[in-house]
């Protein structure tokens, strides 16, 4: 019969079978920790990535570099998925200890984030870009100091009035009918994913954005 020790080096074999090689893609998803922000429009970039992580069965559980972290294997290419728990505004504090420690450029930063300019549900992909007006795109740049990495933007409603509070708005929650419509992006975050770690942004744009 097996001893505890060898019980738990076959787990730990189990759990990091074919999970092997560098660290070649970090995967980001934008949002703010805590029960009280679930759900909220700020926090998609949250559940985006929750998204891709349930696909490729990837636990992001682990508190490091200021964030949950959880490793895995996307088409064959190794990758660091990160939820920084720094706070939208800080999220680049995050980013940059992972990707430092990893040697990570830029340009293999995939972020996902919440844009108030798309209706809920639609998506949309660059390659680069300015942080227009995301807090958390823009820490991330100032820290950075580059623009040049991929971004899912994931549609979460304009404000209902000009007058509305931004910061109300973006933490305020869901509705039912918004959350089936967020649904259908979540849903094809993990093939987003897959085609931007493979080196294929153009196809990517080209089949998902709306």
């Amino acid at each position: 019969m097996a001893n505890i020790f060898e019980i738990f080096d076959q787990i730990k074999n189990k759990k990091n079978a074919g999970i092997s090689g560098k660290i070649e893609y970090l995967l980001v998803g934008l949002g703010n920790p805590g029960l009280e922000y679930e759900r909220t429009r700020h926090n998609a970039g949250f559940m985006a990535l929750d998204a891709v992580a349930a696909k490729y069965g990837v636990t992001v559980n682990r508190m490091k570099f200021k964030g949950m972290t959880g490793e895995g294997m996307i088409e064959g290419v190794r990758c660091l998925f990160l939820k920084p728990v720094t706070y939208m505004n800080n999220s680049g504090q995050a980013v940059e200890e992972a990707r430092k420690f990893y040697k990570i450029p830029m340009d293999h930063v995939i972020i996902f984030y919440d844009d108030i300019s798309l209706s809920p549900g639609k998506l949309r992909i660059r390659r680069k870009g300015t942080h227009g007006g995301h807090n958390g795109i823009r820490d991330i740049i100032e820290l950075s100091g580059e623009e040049g990495f991929p971004r899912v933007k994931i549609g979460v409603g304009a404000k209902p009035n000009p007058q509305y509070n931004l910061a109300d708005w973006v933490l305020s929650k869901f509705t039912e009918p918004e959350m089936e419509e967020l649904k259908k992006a979540l849903d094809v975050c993990p093939d987003i994913a897959a085609l931007l770690v493979k080196g294929n942004p153009e196809e990517a744009m080209n089949r998902y954005n709306s």
